[in-house]
């Protein structure tokens, strides 16, 4: 297997746990859901959509939703998700670099944390603005590389192997400049604002635990540096420091990039 395709295998092994974060993203979703300007009836693509955060958000207002996501785990949970709130969804299990949808094929293209980890920026934003329609829009959610979980992964990439050769950090898609030169010249109107999402959490140990077991590249590295307990402990000193710095009263608060764009 090339070291691309064992990349993307590992990544969606890492993510089958993360579903329990979802009480964290999708706090979040509504606010992707109404910058993106989805309404009732639009076609929707919701790219690297997890457990279905975003994707049930918007069917919930009668917009036509797809999510693909390259982990079944998630999409299994994303499937229950729509089958409590009685919502109807299409799911397919996709990789942002290839999709799998006809060329114009949506209105609103979307993704909530997801694209940025494609390895290859520019493969995943030409797939995505491949399935949008002319005129429809892209929006995204993403992690400057400034703040607290664009440190974390800075983190864990000091303590981890290197990528492949051509993998992008995935915080380079929190840096407006970034964005805008990756979205090219195929998009007008590009748009950036700002929101939060806060994390419930009694200590920094809480929440770091909480990632260990559930957030995919940090599990991978803390099992890992298990035949390295030194190591460990260092890297589990630094990152309760770095959550420290954003942790008040039982609450760490994020912020995040929104990006929103029209396709030529």
């Amino acid at each position: 297997m090339d070291p691309l395709a064992q990349f993307k295998e590992a990544a969606k092994a890492g993510w089958s746990s993360f579903a329990p974060t979802e009480m964290i993203t999708g706090s979040a979703a509504p606010r992707l859901v109404k910058y993106a300007r989805i309404g009732k009836g639009a076609a929707v693509l919701d790219v690297g959509c997890g457990t279905g955060v975003v994707a049930l958000t918007a069917a919930r207002l009668g917009a036509r939703v797809t999510g693909a996501d390259l982990t079944p785990k998630l999409l299994e949970r994303a499937r229950e998700n729509a089958a409590i709130m009685s919502l109807e969804v299409e799911w397919h299990e996709a990789d942002v670099e290839a999709l799998p949808f006809p060329d114009a094929r949506f209105d609103v293209v979307v993704s909530q944390f997801g694209h940025m980890f494609a390895p290859r920026p520019d493969v995943a934003i030409r797939e995505m603005l491949r399935v949008l329609k002319p005129g429809g829009t892209v929006a995204f959610s993403t992690w400057p590389p400034e703040l607290y979980t664009g440190q974390s992964f800075a983190l864990s990439a000091k303590y981890g192997p290197p990528p492949p050769p051509g993998v992008a950090p995935p915080v380079q898609w929190g840096d407006p400049a970034i964005v805008r030169e990756r979205l090219g010249p195929t998009v007008r109107d590009i748009v950036f604002d700002r929101d939060a999402i806060v994390f419930q959490t009694l200590s920094p140990a809480h929440l770091r635990l909480f990632m260990e077991a559930n957030v995919g590249p940090i599990s991978r590295l803390v099992q890992s540096l298990a035949s390295d307990p030194p190591k460990l402990e260092s890297f589990r000193r630094e990152m309760d420091e770095l959550i420290g710095l954003y942790f008040e009263d039982n609450r760490v608060r994020q912020q995040y990039l929104l990006t929103r764009a029209t396709k030529m």
